[in-house]
């Protein structure tokens, strides 16, 4: 399935439900809600995101602590799905996706370029630790992908 018939998807289940989606990027810099908002129909569900590339912005906009940050990285479950989190309360939505990582070239608080965390909360929480090759683009890319594929995969499995 497309990534384009999978946002279609999406938004069919969450406007079926009255639920609404926000994001909360880092390595995808925007490309996600570009993503998401891309396919008509979006402005039922998606309300808004955050681009938060540096860590203030991540700790004022998003509730991220500092010590979540130091303790476990940028790169880290933790800080995805502190990222969500915030997300989801910053726009009062049911769901947020959440992306951090390290596109590269270069690598990012020992962490290599292609380690990336996305995170996914609402109703059900999941996170998942992605290892990515490629240019920065396609890492970046590839991230977006599987956030929309893990977010359907999330919405089939509450409405089966």
């Amino acid at each position: 399935m497309s990534t384009k018939a999978q946002i279609e998807e999406i938004i069919n289940l969450l406007d079926e439900r009255h639920e609404t989606l926000a994001t909360a990027e880092s390595i995808t810099a925007g490309g996600l809600s570009k993503e998401v908002t891309s396919v008509s129909g979006a402005s039922k569900i998606f309300v808004g995101g955050i681009t938060a590339y540096q860590n203030v912005i991540k700790e004022q906009l998003l509730g991220v602590e500092l010590e979540t940050i130091s303790k476990n990285s940028v790169v880290s479950e933790a800080v995805a799905l502190a990222m969500a989190n915030g997300a989801r309360k910053q726009f009062a939505t049911t769901w947020a996706i959440a992306t951090t990582g390290v596109a590269g070239p270069d690598p990012l608080e020992g962490h290599q370029p292609g380690e990336v965390w996305i995170a996914i909360t609402g109703p059900i929480n999941k996170a998942a630790k992605l290892t990515l090759t490629g240019s920065r683009d396609a890492i970046r890319e590839a991230t977006i992908a599987s956030a929309i594929e893990t977010f359907v995969q999330i919405l089939k499995a509450r409405s089966a």
